[in-house]
């Protein structure tokens, strides 16, 4: 099996890169995915960030485009964010 750190990446950094956060519409969600996507890209801006509610309001999606400045980086936020209690799914 090959070593994935000696596999290279199919993006080429830095690049804009959308994530769509989804979970349960619940006060303090959007607040605590920006957190989470802040401290993985100083950079980002809050402001940029498009929600979507499901048709009956039971779940919200959050989509965060970040630029990306390697994999790590890219790795790290997805594991972050989908520890997240409140997060129930990351694409």
């Amino acid at each position: 099996m090959p070593d994935p750190e000696k596999l290279e990446s199919l993006l080429e950094f830095p690049c804009q890169f959308p994530l769509k956060i989804m979970g349960l519409t619940q006060p303090g969600f959007a607040q605590a995915v920006t957190d989470v996507v802040r401290r993985h890209a100083p950079d980002f801006d809050a402001a940029s960030v498009e929600m979507r509610s499901s048709r009956e309001a039971k779940y919200i999606s959050l989509t965060a485009t970040i630029t990306a400045h390697s994999q790590q980086q890219l790795d790290a936020l997805y594991r972050e964010l989908c520890d997240h209690p409140m997060v129930s799914m990351v694409l």
